[in-house]
């Protein structure tokens, strides 16, 4: 074999090499993300960028309460006559065909809306939702990582305990956020990521 066409095919078993590790990487380890509305306000502000801990897909480590979290958005979005207390799940159905199609969709996530919100309720959790306020397990929740004059409401998903492998979060811009109030609880297996680190704009670089 000619010298020249073996280094042109060691460059491109180098680059297909290097791909695969880093499509590896992004999927099990981390990957970066950039915030794109408000729903997180105060919180995770527009354009910033943070970095997302995958290692949970290795170490099935559950999100916990208190954790940001980026998931895949649902198909479906209730009201409050469709809406069933005791069935508070949420409803996907993107089932793309075909390996390449769930490649696309899956792994490099070109297709895929996700949304980003605040774990509030694991599995077990009885989330109930009145007069302005969210009480976990009948403790009102302390949420001091809100603004002041922020209030949770909802006509939808008021009452209810989050099934097992479902969590089920919100953002902490409530009037502007649509979450798990309208959508229902997420299956851990739609959940994407953790959101560890903010790395831009280096004036509110480091953990989150």
């Amino acid at each position: 074999m000619d010298d020249r066409v073996r280094d042109i095919l060691e460059w491109i078993f180098c680059i297909i090499i290097a791909f695969i590790l880093a499509l590896i990487s992004r999927y099990f380890i981390g990957t970066p993300t950039v915030v794109k509305q408000r729903s997180m306000f105060p919180t995770l502000q527009e354009n910033q960028r943070l970095i997302l801990n995958r290692t949970y897909r290795i170490t099935k480590k559950e999100p916990e309460r208190g954790d940001i979290i980026t998931f895949e958005a649902p198909s479906k979005i209730y009201s409050k006559w469709e809406a069933d207390q005791a069935n508070p799940v949420a409803i996907y159905e993107s089932n793309p065909e075909g390996f390449i199609n769930r490649f696309v969709y899956y792994t490099l996530e070109l297709s895929k809306k996700s949304y980003i919100k605040r774990v509030i309720g694991i599995e077990g959790d009885r989330i109930k939702i009145e007069n302005n306020k969210v009480f976990v397990n009948g403790i009102k929740l302390d949420e001091d990582y809100l603004n002041e004059d922020i209030v949770t409401q909802s006509e939808v998903f008021t009452d209810f305990i989050v099934p097992k492998g479902y969590v089920f979060a919100m953002g902490d811009n409530r009037t502007k956020s649509t979450d798990c109030r309208e959508l229902g609880c997420i299956p851990l297996e739609k959940v994407e990521g953790m959101v560890v680190f903010r790395f831009w704009p280096l004036n509110v670089f480091g953990k989150i």
